[in-house]
């Protein structure tokens, strides 16, 4: 049987650099940095007092004020990325209304920590207050699905809706699941992604005492260093990233613009610890070999990686000793590159950012640095990781990979759309 093809027609973000997919990825390409001192609670005490910080942050019109002011950040988040990726799409409220199936239109977009804002805060009024003080809406601002309900309420979205939460891996499991639901024809269209709000006194205080983070407070903006060999822990950060997923009939159907092919995919366990990923990185090596024959395609086609590289001692070269098992000899027509060093690790949504990110490089035939690796791991071999400025390419096939705390690996397939393959 001939496996549905499914399109990218939308994209839509939440993040340090702001809500327009064009200026997030311009800056990208300019090798800026997000990172910033926290200002938004007391850090002094703390070893690690920086992140990328999404400021001056306002819904607008995309929500109705009240809720918006109750609701948990990551909520906040979800509801602006995936009414924006909509606008990208060219849905308009026409469509949305009159050529839409929404019976057939789902949304799955996920958090890895849920609403710890609204969490935090709540547990305090218990303990410094009473039980009879905590809000009714405490429980449904927490949970990791509440963003895509309260979206499919909002659009009216009446398909698969649910939030699968795999710690830093999770927008990448939704765009996978996603893209089954489709291709399996139980939808014709998807918003799929991840979105985070951890920056918070038990957010960051939870990451600093499991050691994740890095203490570069002399230049927070040099902070994150993936595959640098002063690499001393990844840098927090926060957003949403959605994209519109379609089947190409559908697509075709109402005239949408496509900006990629979603080829394929694939999600496994390391099962081997908690935090921890295989130090031969042999889950990642097999979730990618499972992904490219998902997709369909030879690992000779692949020339780009958007690569998960948080800047962590241990997790870097795990995903390049996968990387290098998987393709060889070809490591030498690769090119990769690190997101995070210039957004930080947005955990739940760094899957969905950097998924943006790789069809911005599709799109533009142009990739975006890796900033502040001045001193490369040696076992990196011949890998062009984009150091110092951007670079003219042309993505044949792409790859983006994250991982997850718990041993979630998780591999997506895009390339150029080719209306004659």
């Amino acid at each position: 049987m001939t496996k549905k093809r499914i399109v990218v027609t939308g994209m839509g973000i939440v993040s340090c650099f702001g809500t327009d997919v064009k200026v997030f990825y311009d800056s990208l390409l300019a090798g800026k940095s997000g990172i910033v001192p926290i200002q938004e609670f007391d850090v002094s005490e703390y070893p690690t007092r920086f992140a990328g910080v999404i400021r001056n942050f306002d819904p607008g019109d995309y929500m109705e004020k009240k809720q918006a002011r109750r609701v948990d950040p990551f909520i906040r988040y979800t509801m602006v990325a995936g009414k924006k990726a909509l606008e990208h799409g060219g849905i308009t409220l026409e469509i949305l209304d009159n050529f839409l199936d929404k019976r057939r239109c789902g949304i799955l977009v996920g958090s890895g920590m849920g609403g710890m804002s609204v969490f935090y805060e709540g547990s305090l009024t218990v303990h410094q207050k009473s039980f009879k003080k905590l809000t009714p809406f405490f429980v449904p601002y927490i949970i990791t699905n509440m963003g895509g309900a309260l979206l499919a309420i909002d659009l009216g979205f009446m398909g698969p809706n649910y939030s699968i939460s795999t710690a830093c891996a999770t927008a990448n499991y939704n765009i996978y699941a996603a893209a089954e639901h489709i291709r399996n024809g139980q939808a014709d269209l998807m918003l799929c992604g991840g979105a985070e709000s951890g920056i918070s006194p038990i957010g960051l205080s939870g990451f600093v005492a499991c050691k994740a983070l890095s203490t570069y407070n002399e230049d927070p903006t040099k902070a994150s260093r993936p595959w640098d060999q002063a690499r001393d822990g990844f840098v927090m950060g926060e957003g949403c990233g959605v994209l519109i997923l379609e089947s190409l009939e559908h697509a075709i159907k109402r005239g949408a613009t496509i900006y990629a092919e979603y080829l394929g995919g694939s999600v496994n366990c390391d099962a081997y610890h908690m935090t921890d990923p295989r130090s031969d990185g042999l889950g990642v090596a097999l979730c990618i070999e499972e992904a490219l024959k998902n997709a369909g395609v030879s690992k000779e086609r692949v020339n780009y990686i958007n690569a998960h590289a948080t800047s962590t001692i241990v997790g870097d070269m795990c995903e390049v000793k996968a990387i290098q098992t998987v393709f060889g000899p070809h490591t030498e027509h690769i090119k990769m590159n690190a997101t995070k060093s210039m957004i930080g690790h947005c955990l739940g949504a760094a899957g969905g950012l950097e998924a943006v990110a790789t069809i911005q490089a599709i799109q533009t035939g142009i990739l975006h640095p890796t900033i502040n690796l001045e001193n490369p791991d040696p076992g990196l071999g011949n890998i062009d990781v984009i150091i110092g400025s951007s670079k003219a390419h042309k993505v044949d096939v792409a790859l983006s990979n994250s991982f997850g705390f718990g041993g979630h690996n998780s591999t997506l397939v895009f390339a150029p759309y080719d209306p004659l393959r």
